[in-house]
């Protein structure tokens, strides 16, 4: 009987601390594959979070198992990739960039508040200068990356980084806290935009979700 109870606890102590692990899941969207058309087509929606992001979030799972890394969040993660392998610093990018780009982007076109333009004017001019210098950012991107906007040190910023990296990551030059993301990797948009990824951007405001911009700047700035 006493080997039984043993034999019990110890199974109970061994799921207990699985559990404990970290097992990133899929996020699901706060919207429907098609919901961002015509901007974006729902074909490459499915694609590319049923897939792809999906893909990071298994690998990512995978390449965490024996790190010690395990029970760390997203976040701390990312802010300690010196010594983690390209698995981890691609797979944790790849989950915590798409699941950003899911969070600013929105079916109901809106625009961004009188507070937030304020900032916008006081760091780049105009909206307008903004949105053309991050288009710009966006274009430019050598092969596959993000476009971002941050907060550093208090004020607003425009940076890119290449495959999956983020403004979070040690390992990055500019540094940040990331309130708008574009990817522009060719699977982001190619089924519809084919070779002209100035049309995509061009087209992605439409469905940027202010918003939730506004709200990831106010944390930032906390």
């Amino acid at each position: 009987m006493k080997l039984k109870t043993l034999l019990i606890t110890g199974l109970l102590f061994v799921a207990v601390s699985d559990q404990l692990k970290a097992q990133f899941t899929l996020p699901e969207l706060p919207y429907g594959y098609g919901a961002l058309e015509p901007a974006i087509d729902k074909e490459t929606m499915a694609l590319h979070h049923g897939k792809h992001h999906a893909g990071y979030v298994s690998n990512l799972n995978m390449a965490l198992k024996g790190t010690g890394m395990e029970s760390k969040s997203l976040e701390q993660i990312l802010g300690s990739l010196k010594a983690a392998s390209p698995a981890v610093r691609n797979n944790a990018g790849g989950h915590y960039n798409h699941s950003l780009f899911w969070k600013i982007m929105s079916p109901k076109s809106t625009e961004p508040s009188a507070a937030l333009v304020k900032a916008i004017n006081k760091d780049f001019g105009s909206l307008d200068i903004f949105k053309s210098a991050f288009a710009d950012s966006a274009a430019k991107r050598f092969g596959s990356g993000w476009a971002w906007l941050i907060v550093q040190n208090g004020n607003l910023k425009i940076s890119s980084t290449p495959n999956q990296d983020n403004p979070l990551m040690d390992v990055v030059t500019e540094k940040g806290s990331p309130i708008l993301a574009l990817d522009v990797w060719e699977h982001a948009y190619y089924l519809k935009y084919q070779n002209k990824r100035a049309d995509y951007i061009s087209s992605w405001w439409k469905v940027v979700n202010w918003q939730a911009v506004e709200e990831l700047y106010h944390q930032a700035k906390k």
